[in-house]
């Protein structure tokens, strides 16, 4: 059973901007820049005929993907696709001390420490053991071929290594910015990433 995931981060939200972190535990709206790019995206690839969309249980993903949905897309929330957990660094501005921190801790899942986290907040490990759930049940609808994800900046690159089998200390290999897009495809057995990053859908919101 093949089937195409397009895989997106959400739109632009004013936490985004400010620097302050959102992680699973923010639920906060676009911004008037991120419906932008979730109307550039919609329109250029509303052409596609997705079968089913798959969203984090998240706001900010729900209105990305709005207007495939006003084109009456079915649309399911899956808790597996939601942002790591930043735990105490939740609707915080990136102050000299968390951005250390942070540092740190990103250095340490790039040696491959993937059982560590912040407090109250969620390890690699914890976050791949949920997704794999909600990748299983994704696989599991053998009638859904084209299929659009929209999730979120960290948990789409542990996604994406989860997806090709590989190692997920190498997350951060993974470029990324709102609404920007991964194709992947599976036949099957495997998964390969088609498309890389493509962002051509946000030239004209980039020439204002």
């Amino acid at each position: 059973m093949e089937k195409s995931l397009y895989i997106i981060r959400h739109g632009q939200t004013d936490f985004n901007l400010k620097g302050i972190v959102q992680g699973r535990g923010v639920d906060s709206p676009l911004n008037e820049m991120g419906r932008k790019q979730a109307e550039a995206f919609y329109t250029h690839y509303k052409a596609v005929r997705f079968d089913k969309i798959y969203t984090s249980t998240l706001l900010r993903t729900h209105q990305t993907v709005a207007p495939f949905v006003k084109d009456g897309i079915p649309m399911e929330q899956l808790a597996g696709l939601d942002e790591i957990g930043w735990g105490v660094y939740e609707g915080k501005e990136q102050t000299p001390d968390i951005m250390e921190g942070f540092q740190d801790l990103i250095a340490r899942w790039r040696n491959r420490e993937l059982d560590v986290c912040v407090e109250g907040g969620e390890t690699p490990n914890q976050l791949v053991e949920r997704q794999r759930e909600a990748l299983d049940y994704i696989l599991s609808r053998t009638d859904e071929h084209k299929v659009l994800i929209c999730m979120h900046g960290r948990a789409m690159r542990v996604f994406l290594c989860m997806l090709i089998n590989q190692d997920i200390a190498l997350m951060d290999d993974f470029p990324h910015t709102n609404t920007s897009l991964y194709k992947v495809r599976y036949d099957g057995r495997v998964f390969d990433i088609e498309d890389a990053y493509n962002i051509q859908h946000l030239a004209g919101l980039f020439a204002e």
